[in-house]
């Protein structure tokens, strides 16, 4: 047995192998979305798939990695140089743009040999284009192959050579393709680095040793978990929030669950959620795994290791065919972004009941998605520029909500505006914080953000944002937080926009997004 003070060195010694990573990630891209806003996240597995470090990257993508793995691992035995490249959203991952490259590592001759992986590096990031018929590949779809380009697992190198058959495909298929091949090469360039480091681990302790902590490490995390657990009151709480609409007009979309404590497990059934739908708001059953994984480990506290033993007391049951286990080939794009947010309300909303004094009420709940590109610009190359944009914390039982930042399963951060215009033929107008959008209480929601885009030439804009109809519910007698709201003023004219749509934008329009504030918690005085 190790003791508590190295397993969590060799935590914190994992963990940072996969915080450069991102580093890496962050430095060598070409795009926006990642160089500047982080859309990305790493992390690292053992020889049994098991996820044993990750860094503190974005919570929708993590918390699905561990099944996008295991469906590589089924289908393919790795080999020395060999690098899985996949965004099938059906095949454990979240929604297509976001690519996840996978690579086995093996040990150095000068460590040791072996014929089998002693880990797999991963990381998955947020492509700003991967085809299908909007640019940004974040519209309207109503089937996934109008998304953008599926990758079911394939390899992208094979033991070292490039498949060039697959990426001059792939190529051809998505807007912007310098940018895209710049990402998968600063992606690539991360998973080296992370070779490298474990490599380095390898030539410091034996397999053996590494392995034991490891063991013990995933032990570790599952105690933690169960104590929070233990701390719950048994019993079943049940919840129900809404989805606004589909983007087409259709009445709010029930997200349910019936959260069951007992015996040191949790159970969470959303058997209950609404059928799935024409448009991209379905999730794949791993994004619900993430939300629900993420409100959990919240509960542990900050800085606890996560890994395969968090994940071990919780079970989760969807019901296939729902908005929240959608079947193939079922647009998801929006259900990575927007459902995810509503699945953590309607967790937060059950545990609430449980323990009242310890749950803050409902943040933004909209990632506020907004992509802008055409095919051909001004300047005869076109582009494509993607973005989600903060809003407001809700209120929590000590103290108010955060005003204008990005909350649960978002993790990234805001572009800056002179990274924006530098790039694109667009001009920030207005960035503020929304005042007096955060709803009341003995404790107020954080306010949301207005941000406001000049269009300098034409291009195609897809919304995809929620809690524009229904509100950011607060909670222990707290006012709800305000809805969000999207306006676009031409030629003088203003008009209120939907919360989920695609339009063409004319030269000189502005849009003005206003998002939403958090609710508030408590009763005033």
């Amino acid at each position: 047995m190790h003791d508590i003070i190295e397993i969590e060195v060799f935590n914190k010694l994992f963990s940072s192998v996969a915080e450069e990573m991102g580093i890496i990630l962050a430095r060598s891209s070409f795009s926006a979305n990642i160089k500047e806003r982080r859309d990305f996240s790493c992390a690292i597995f053992d020889a049994k798939g098991d996820l044993v470090a990750q860094a503190a990257h974005i919570p929708v993508h993590l918390g699905a990695m561990p099944m996008t793995l295991s469906s590589v691992l089924s289908v393919m035995t790795l080999q020395p140089g060999d690098v899985v490249i996949t965004n099938d959203p059906y095949k454990g991952g979240s929604h297509l743009p976001d690519i996840t490259l996978i690579e086995p590592v093996f040990p150095t001759p000068a460590n040791l040999s072996s014929t089998h992986p002693l880990f797999y590096v991963v990381n998955r990031a947020h492509h700003a284009d991967v085809g299908g018929k909007n640019p940004g590949s974040m519209g309207l779809a109503s089937c996934l192959a109008d998304e953008g380009y599926v990758i079911s697992p394939t390899l992208l190198y094979t033991e070292g050579k490039y498949n060039d058959v697959f990426i001059r495909d792939f190529l051809k298929n998505v807007r912007s393709p310098d940018e895209r091949l710049g990402d998968l090469r600063a992606q690539i360039a991360s998973l080296a680095r992370g070779k490298l480091r474990l490599n380095d681990i390898l030539g410091r302790y034996t397999p053996e040793h590494i392995f034991s902590i490891l063991d013990q490490l995933k032990d570790y995390s599952e105690r933690l978990m169960v104590n929070i657990i233990n701390q719950l009151p048994d019993g079943l709480y049940s919840y129900t929030d809404y989805l606004d609409d589909d983007g087409k007009g259709s009445s709010p979309i029930p997200i349910s669950v019936d959260l069951t404590i007992r015996d040191s497990h949790i159970i969470a059934d959303f058997s209950r959620s609404g059928d799935q739908v024409d448009t991209p708001l379905n999730t794949v059953r791993s994004v619900v795994v993430s939300a629900t994984a993420y409100v959990f480990q919240c509960l542990v506290g900050e800085g606890h290791p996560i890994n395969k033993g968090s994940y071990r007391p919780l079970q989760i049951k969807t019901c296939p065919g729902s908005i929240v286990d959608a079947k193939n080939p079922a647009p998801v794009a929006a259900g990575n972004v927007e459902t995810s947010q509503r699945i953590v309300d309607v967790l937060l909303g059950a545990l609430a009941e449980a323990i009242p004094e310890s749950i803050p009420a409902a943040s933004c709940g909209s990632m506020n998605n907004i992509t802008i590109g055409n095919d051909r610009s001004c300047s005869n190359q076109g582009f494509s520029y993607y973005e989600t944009i903060g809003g407001g914390m809700g209120g929590r039982p000590t103290m108010a909500g955060l005003s204008g930042i990005h909350t649960h399963m978002t993790n990234t951060m805001n572009t800056p505006i002179e990274a924006l215009e530098h790039a694109y033929p667009l001009r920030i107008e207005q960035y503020s914080l929304r005042h007096g959008s955060g709803g009341s209480g003995l404790h107020r929601g954080g306010d949301g953000i207005i941000r406001s885009y000049r269009f300098l030439e034409k291009a195609q804009v897809s919304l995809l944002s929620e809690r524009r109809k229904l509100t950011p519910y607060g909670l222990a007698g707290g006012q709800n937080g305000f809805a969000g709201k999207n306006i676009l003023i031409r030629k003088k004219k203003k008009r209120e926009l939907s919360g989920k749509m695609v339009f063409e934008a004319q030269k000189d329009d502005l849009l003005i997004i206003k998002t939403p504030g958090g609710g508030g918690w408590g009763r005033t005085t």
